[in-house]
C-alpha cells in the first residue's frame, strides 16, 4: 500500500507541475507533428468520392439536419 501512495503522489505532483506549467504558458496544447495536416491530407480518408458506408451517414446527417431546420421555422 506504501508503493502506490507513494506512485500516486508523485502522478498527482507531476500532473500539478505540468497544470502549472500549462496555466502560466497561456499556450495551446497542440502534437508534435501537425497530424495529417502538416502533410497535405484533409481528411482521413484521402479518397475522391466517399464509400457507400460514408455516404449513407452523410445522406442521414443530411436529414436530420433538414428535418431539425423545419422544425424550427415552424
Amino acid at each position: 500500500m506504501t508503493y502506490f501512495l507513494a506512485t500516486f503522489v508523485v502522478f498527482v505532483l507531476v500532473i500539478a507541475a505540468m497544470s502549472v506549467g500549462y496555466i502560466f504558458q497561456k499556450k495551446a496544447v497542440s502534437g508534435s507533428c501537425g497530424g495529417l495536416g502538416s502533410i497535405g491530407i484533409d481528411k482521413e480518408c484521402d479518397c475522391p468520392d466517399p464509400c457507400d458506408n460514408r455516404k449513407n451517414k452523410m445522406a442521414k446527417e443530411k436529414a436530420r439536419r433538414e428535418m431539425l431546420e423545419k422544425n424550427r421555422i415552424i
